[in-house]
């Protein structure tokens, strides 16, 4: 029994520069930024997506008490970090095909990571997918959302033409596992009105 435990111990050990690594790599996603803006107009980096919605997240604990938030907010912290290879492609732009690459390349980072980081980190990917937890289809609610939430917050000069009917049913589907996120949904789209009409007066 005790061969097997440093056996264990062997396999689960990760060395500093290995992590540092992956904390470099990681590094990338503050440089790779994202189609829309922060409310000052500066383009937003994929890096201050994820981190809000793991805030969100985090601050939702109370709310869903069921669930495993820790493992939702480690959702929301990889769930981007293929865009470090492919950049971020706006989702009415992304085809299945670069799906597949953005899939491909961050499996491959993942297989290549230490032997316990690797398989815990490809189990939380792969349910992410699934998207048949509560814990994926709340961090998958909270991904859209926040994007809604950013454009609400941008100068409306920086959406693009179809965002203005996109950003009034983004996340729709994907927030009605729970009457919770429903209505916060529906928070959201008071918001977007509200910044579509005020620039319609403004304009006028």
């Amino acid at each position: 029994m005790l061969q097997q435990e440093e056996d264990v111990n062997k396999v689960n050990v990760m060395q500093p520069s290995e992590f540092l690594k992956i904390v470099h790599f990681s590094e990338k996603l503050k440089d790779t930024t994202r189609h829309c803006t922060t409310s000052k107009g500066r383009r937003e980096s994929v890096a201050e997506h994820s981190w809000r919605i793991s805030l969100m997240a985090l601050f939702l604990r109370t709310e869903f008490p069921e669930l495993d938030i820790d493992k939702v907010i480690a959702m929301c912290l990889i769930h981007d970090l293929g865009e470090a290879f492919t950049g971020d492609i706006p989702s009415f732009n992304k085809t299945q095909k670069d799906e597949v690459v953005e899939d491909g390349l961050f499996r491959k980072w993942i297989e290549d990571l230490p032997e316990g980081l690797s398989s815990s980190i490809l189990s939380l990917y792969e349910e992410m997918i699934a998207l048949e937890s509560k814990e994926s289809k709340l961090y998958k609610a909270l991904d859209k959302i926040e994007a809604v939430i950013q454009h609400n917050e941008s100068p409306i000069e920086t959406w693009s033409q179809n965002e203005y009917q996109l950003n009034k049913t983004y996340g729709v589907d994907e927030v009605s596992f729970s009457e919770w996120m429903v209505k916060l949904r529906a928070e959201v789209l008071e918001e977007t009105i509200k910044k579509i009409d005020d620039s319609k007066k403004l304009s006028e």
